[in-house]
């Protein structure tokens, strides 16, 4: 009999973020696999479980480390950050499940950073908007330098994962860079830092000015669209329900 493999987005990390179904999954299964930042966010929760955890950049092995578990009969969580299924494991382990027998695999959604980000700076995102990473590690600058021209162009809200590392340290400048050749400096923005973390914190800039701003990987960025605005302290982005009120008038 070989085991499942569940893979789980746990949120932005606070236990109360997770879903219900994510924490019976976590209760009943086996064995408990993944980044080991991400373990450690659960790790007290869930003490009788078997933790296995692999370093940064190991991603693939991480995939073949749950498969030799369900073969084994284990009942597998394979844990990810935020949502499985956005910029999460789900599709590697999908596509590694064709070097292994048979073994069934179900993916459990989680709060992705644009949500709890969004969530805690107010309602940046009640339009159309648009997910781009900043990380070069698997998508070629060039093709992330088309998305951003693109997203402005069609005056999207933006949200940034990903904006900075130790080794790429000014990417949100050059992002910011590429986004004022098409949107004015005093477009609203916003940084959401540890989301349902200790160290929270979120703050509202303009176009201009995040352009000095220093993030880390743990921020994710938020950019307005033309009309999102301040409102007693927070983004918010109308979608143009007065509008419709005046138009019934």
């Amino acid at each position: 009999m070989t085991g499942k493999i569940s893979v789980i987005g746990i949120g932005p990390g606070a236990y109360d973020m997770m879903t219900v179904r994510a924490v019976r999954t976590l209760e009943a299964c086996d064995c408990i696999i993944g980044y080991h930042v991400y373990v450690d966010l659960v790790r007290d929760h869930f003490p009788d479980k078997a933790f296995l955890t692999t370093p940064m950049r190991r991603e693939e092995d991480r995939c073949r480390m749950a498969f030799e578990e369900a073969l084994k009969g284990q009942d597998v969580a394979f844990i990810c950050s935020g949502d499985s299924g956005i910029y999460g494991m789900a599709g590697l382990v999908y596509e590694i499940a064709a070097d292994y027998p048979p073994v069934a695999i179900e993916v459990l959604p989680g709060i992705t950073a644009a949500s709890s980000g969004a969530a805690i700076l107010g309602a940046p995102l009640i339009h159309d908007f648009a997910v781009i990473s900043l990380s070069d590690l698997l998508t070629p600058w060039e093709k992330i330098e088309k998305r951003l021209k693109c997203a402005a162009e069609a005056d999207l809200g933006i949200v940034l994962y990903n904006p900075s590392s130790r080794k790429r340290a000014d990417y949100l400048e050059r992002a910011c860079d590429i986004l004022l050749t098409i949107l004015p400096e005093s477009r609203i923005c916003g940084t959401a830092g540890n989301i349902g973390r200790e160290g929270e914190e979120t703050h509202i800039y303009t176009l201009g000015e995040l352009r000095h701003v220093s993030v880390d990987m743990f921020t994710t960025v938020f950019i307005g669209n033309a009309d999102t605005t301040v409102i007693n302290g927070k983004m918010v982005t109308p979608r143009g329900y007065h509008v419709e009120r005046k138009a019934n008038d």
